[in-house]
């Protein structure tokens, strides 16, 4: 369990050990957030729980939220403060995770809550790069809508038409093809 401070204290220092009832209340959060209890979660915000607290992977409650298509939840968070951008250990953004799940609400949720568009994970792979590869042309659209630039480039040089390509993904790849072209979808 971390409090989003790539598991150091504000001083710097290593925190304190966890008790078994903060680890398993943690727990609970964590579930709350993977299962979209929005209700609940917005009653432990408002007594004092970190919005960014992050599990042992680096998950963020917005990313489990985001991830099992929980958009009520990931909206309840945002409000409270959760940052949308904070990547999780394996370099994957909650707007990324929600473009592979092809969840479109949570991705509304996201970008009206400050996602950035183009915000890369790890490898330099975008959210519309993710949206392109697994063919979610709805996504593809959304995330052009709202500024997604189609000539990024991730760490190997791929844009999110390549990836498309690639991917056997042909309506994505198509429609990336159409916008470089300036041509609408």
């Amino acid at each position: 369990m971390r409090n989003g401070n790539n598991g150091k204290q504000a001083d710097g220092q290593d925190p304190p050990a966890f008790d078994e009832e903060t680890i398993a209340f943690a727990g609970r959060m964590f579930d709350y957030a993977r299962s979209g209890r929005a209700e609940e979660l917005a009653e432990v915000l408002a007594m004092g729980l970190p919005p960014n607290l992050r599990n042992d992977k680096g998950d963020t409650l917005v990313m489990l939220a985001s991830y099992h298509g929980h958009a009520d939840a990931v909206r309840r968070l945002l409000a409270a403060g959760a940052d949308p951008g904070i990547a999780n250990d394996r370099g994957q953004t909650p707007l990324a995770g929600a473009c592979f799940k092809g969840e479109a609400d949570v991705v509304r949720a996201l970008l009206d809550g400050g996602a950035p568009v183009d915000g890369p994970g790890g490898d330099g792979r975008t959210p519309l790069m993710t949206a392109a590869m697994f063919n979610r042309l709805d996504l593809v659209d959304l995330l052009l809508d709202r500024g997604a630039d189609p000539a990024r480039r991730d760490s190997r040089g791929m844009t999110a038409e390549d990836l498309a390509k690639h991917m056997n993904a042909p309506d994505t790849s198509v429609r990336l093809a159409q916008a470089k072209d300036g041509q609408p979808g």
